[in-house]
């Protein structure tokens, strides 16, 4: 069983946009939060592609990296993930290759095949090509082969990625179901699971990856990172309302439209239905909030039923402050378990 003192902690930011707020201001937070994250000892620092979403600014994620990394010293930095039905692979090799050559040792490369946005934003993305994430593997493949000096893989003949060929650039497979842990299995790459907003499928999802495993020159044995959404603060009441601005915009999302993260309210009741909540509370078994007492108990239960290698944490706190705050209670927990 894995000590908690072994387990790896990080980060996964949205670069949410607050209402008043601009991207301006989500980018100046973003850095903020990482120089912080990184003082605090979390190990990366991950942004999440989405496209045509007015209160969500991480669309154009590869400069977003590029951003925290000048501006940190040690941190690692990568996505989590780029969609990468929505792009040529050359072009994310190519541009992972100039992220890994200005900060050498620590950029990540997570992917995922989902398009990260609606249907409109998908089809202006591809240019009507029709992809529906069922070419992800040849994708993949292409793009490894781009990193392979030895071009092993199916890129196209005397196609190389200047710069990138040669490079160490540590490919994740993200998932929300079987299929990428399957596939990362087979690869024997690392698997990070959505459990923040797919909790039904997580433990089915990491026995597929346990089970399946191949050793591979990447890793000698599975490594398992998943996604919680946490609100902590100094009470349990203050982080119970924290956590309402995330909630709202989960509410949101059930009622199929988008908006900023909005400020936190006294109470949800009176803004969802006894349906919607219902619905929410199971969606979010792996969100919580609490005082740090109350987040360590809860991280301690997560890591024994999953005995997951890593967490990433996802806070979607509307005050930047408070944010900060969190993150520095969910570090002190970590360490204190």
């Amino acid at each position: 069983m894995k000590q908690p003192r072994d387990i790896r902690f990080s980060v996964l930011d949205l670069a949410s946009i607050v209402e008043g707020g601009t991207a301006a201001d989500s980018f100046h937070n973003s850095l903020d939060l990482a120089r912080h994250a990184e003082k605090w000892g979390y190990h990366r620092y991950w942004f999440a592609e989405h496209h045509n979403m007015i209160g969500v600014a991480s669309s154009a994620t590869s400069l977003l990296i590029g951003h925290i990394a000048g501006g940190t010293q040690s941190i690692r930095v990568g996505s989590g993930g780029i969609m990468l039905s929505n792009h040529a692979p050359l072009v994310i090799a190519e541009q992972f290759g100039t992220l890994e050559s200005l900060y050498p040792g620590r950029i990540d490369l997570g992917l995922g095949r989902a398009p990260g946005s609606d249907q409109p934003a998908s089809r202006a993305l591809r240019r009507g090509l029709g992809s529906d994430g069922s070419e992800f593997p040849e994708q993949l493949s292409e793009l490894r082969a781009y990193f392979d000096p030895a071009g092993a893989g199916s890129r196209p003949a005397g196609v190389r990625a200047v710069p990138g060929e040669g490079l160490n650039v540590p490919i994740w497979l993200l998932g929300s179901s079987g299929f990428s842990a399957e596939l990362a299995a087979k690869l024997g790459l690392p698997f990070a699971f959505a459990s923040h907003f797919a909790p039904e499928y997580l433990l089915q999802a990491l026995h597929i990856y346990h089970s399946n495993f191949r050793p591979s020159e990447v890793l000698d044995k599975p490594y398992v990172m998943i996604g919680l959404g946490v609100a902590a603060a100094d009470t349990v009441d203050e982080a119970r309302k924290l956590a309402t601005s995330q909630q709202q915009q989960f509410l949101n999302i059930i009622r199929g439209r988008t908006g900023k993260l909005q400020p936190p309210v006294e109470s949800m009741d009176g803004l969802w239905t006894v349906q919607e909540k219902a619905i929410m509370l199971d969606k979010q078994r792996y969100s919580f909030s609490g005082d740090k007492a109350a987040i360590k108990e809860r991280l301690q239960d997560i890591l024994k039923e999953t005995q997951a290698d890593e967490l990433i944490i996802s806070a979607g706190i509307y005050d930047h402050e408070a944010r900060l705050r969190s993150y520095e209670i969910v570090a002190e927990a970590m360490k204190e378990l």
